[in-house]
């Protein structure tokens, strides 16, 4: 019987690019354009999402260039996890970098991409491209980061 624990319960620092990708839930949420209030360095949610997020997968159309055609994406890095606190409260890189575990919607934890959606995590159907958006300040949303 092998009790070894899956790769999302060991330490960040010891996961291989593969299992740091795949943690990845697929809501999309990280992808969503934010506002700071210049006063309090307070954030908030828009409903407006970079152009490159699938709305309806939750995935980066494309990945491997997102650094070259979105200047500001960032690159997440586990060692940090501890300056980005835009991500949002569900996202299996913060739970798992404040020792919780993945919701249980994750999909490796049900073995379905779509359970973050069912589970009305993702930004499938309340997201706008920031190609046809226009002003944020229009966009905001009462949804937590």
């Amino acid at each position: 019987m092998n009790s070894a624990k899956p790769f999302w319960e060991k330490p960040l620092a010891s996961l291989d690019r593969g299992e740091w990708e795949a943690l990845c839930d697929g809501c999309g949420r990280c992808c969503l354009h934010k506002l700071e209030d210049d006063e309090t360095g307070e954030l908030y949610p828009t409903n407006v999402a970079c152009k490159l997020l699938d709305r309806r997968s939750g995935s980066c159309s494309d990945y491997g260039n997102r650094k070259k055609l979105v200047a500001d994406c960032v690159k997440l890095d586990p060692a940090k996890l501890d300056e980005l606190e835009w991500l949002p409260v569900t996202c299996a890189y913060r739970l798992r970098w404040e020792g919780q575990p993945l919701p249980e919607w994750h999909y490796l934890i049900t073995g379905s991409r779509e359970t973050v959606h069912e589970a009305g995590q993702s930004t499938r159907g309340w997201t706008i491209s920031e190609l046809e958006a226009g002003d944020l300040e229009w966009h905001l949303v009462d949804k937590p980061l």
